[in-house]
């Protein structure tokens, strides 16, 4: 929904702003779809060119984050935190009953009380191979917290491939609008016959493609591809919430603590006060009985 009210507000600002001064439309409208066919063409060419078809598919994907925003809110935090916290004490208790969990998170009683955790491959895929790891004794807290942070690192890289492709694209957009420029002023050049009024009208509109250009990359583009990062980064912090409870485990702290540790590294407009994060531990503590 910001995202709308932002590009409307672009809009309005940009073209009411060029309506109250005493411009006019018209050259703009006739001469957009052209412009729009050869800069917004050779700007989707260039991009395909640029990227293969995954990356493509992901791009495209992520422009979604731009209205929707982070995928994690602040109950899915609460939720994570109540969830690891079931674990690490059936990890504590009874190992054994542990492996079932890990092994099998579609059919355990813990990991489905959290379906929209579980649909979370990558969340999943975390805790259960560090909880694996450390029931296999490779429970050195440092080397676990290299191997996590080097992972969690990757997989951010990974994400971040569609910020970097909408901000290449932003980048070149202000050259291909000069490339449309030239081609209009081509264009007038072979009609310099024509009286002053239509020469006027043929370079207002050649002068559209070096509009078009600068405005799709900072006005669109560019605010795109930084809203994509922004939404990457904010999302990165569940899966660095997992890494910090996680540790807190291997190094033998009990489980409260674990998710106070857990707590405190939440982002703060999303973390809850420690009374409430008690009451849902309380609450887990009673569905778990």
């Amino acid at each position: 929904m910001v995202g709308l009210i932002g590009i409307v507000i672009i809009f309005v600002m940009v073209f009411g702003g060029y309506l109250l001064a005493g411009g006019k439309m018209g050259i703009i409208l006739k001469s957009l779809p052209f412009e729009m066919i050869m800069i917004g063409g050779a700007a989707i060419g260039a991009f395909v060119i640029s990227n293969d078809t995954s990356a493509i598919k992901h791009t495209l994907k992520d422009l979604g984050k731009v209205f929707k925003g982070p995928k994690w809110k602040g109950p899915d935090y609460r939720d994570l935190l109540c969830m690891l916290f079931e674990l690490i004490r059936v990890a504590r208790a009874n190992p054994v009953a542990l492996e079932g969990h890990i092994e099998d998170p579609a059919n355990s009683a813990i990991f489905t009380k959290y379906p929209k955790i579980l649909d979370d491959e990558e969340a999943v895929a975390l805790i259960c191979d560090t909880l694996r790891s450390a029931s296999m004794n490779y429970d050195d807290p440092h080397q676990v917290e290299e191997v996590l942070e080097k992972r969690i690192e990757a997989s951010l890289h990974h994400k971040m491939h569609s910020t970097h492709a909408l901000q290449t694209v932003a980048d070149g957009l202000p050259a291909l609008g000069i490339v449309a420029a030239v081609l209009g002023v081509i264009k007038t050049m072979a009609s310099i016959d024509q009286p002053p009024e239509i020469l006027g009208k043929l370079i207002g509109g050649a002068l559209v493609g070096t509009f078009l250009g600068v405005f799709l990359a900072y006005g669109l583009v560019g605010p795109f591809s930084a809203k994509v990062k922004a939404v990457i980064e904010e999302d990165a912090h569940f899966h660095q919430l997992i890494r910090e409870v996680l540790i807190a485990n291997l190094h033998a702290h009990a489980p409260n603590i674990c998710i106070e540790v857990g707590r405190q590294n939440m982002p703060g407009h999303h973390r809850p006060s420690f009374g409430e994060m008690e009451e849902a531990l309380k609450a887990a503590k009673q569905d778990a009985a």
